[in-house]
């Protein structure tokens, strides 16, 4: 069975840093494209950065790059989102997915395969 579960979300002023972890289990990161989603309130999904199993590259969201940075512990099945510099904008629920295809984190009413229960994630002004 296939489980991710997200840890790390809270409150912080702009300018600050949160790290997200999610820990997974039930799949090979070789099988499936990871990463992280987002959602806010009446806005669509929107893929905020991920780990691409068919060609290993890293992908950002544009609004995000330079900010924001992934990371796995492949040993103990993690990933983690670092977010630095984060705006108001950042505001939104976080999860953690696994997807064995690409177009889920670039298409917003794609589906996707699996993902968390999500943490949330706001940022004062």
């Amino acid at each position: 069975e296939v489980q991710l579960v997200e840890s790390g979300g809270g409150l912080v002023q702009a300018g600050g840093s949160l790290r997200l972890s999610c820990a997974t289990s039930g799949f090979s990161f070789d099988d499936y494209t990871i990463g992280w989603f987002r959602q806010a309130p009446g806005k669509e999904r929107e893929g905020v950065s991920w780990i691409s199993k068919d060609d290993g590259n890293t992908y950002y969201k544009n609004s995000v790059k330079g900010r924001f940075t992934i990371s796995t512990d492949n040993a103990k099945n993690m990933v983690y989102l670092q977010m630095n510099g984060l705006k108001p904008e950042d505001t939104a629920v976080y999860r953690c997915a696994a997807d064995s295809r690409d177009l889920s984190w670039r298409l917003p009413a794609f589906p996707v395969q699996y993902w968390g229960q999500g943490t949330q994630v706001t940022v004062s002004s």
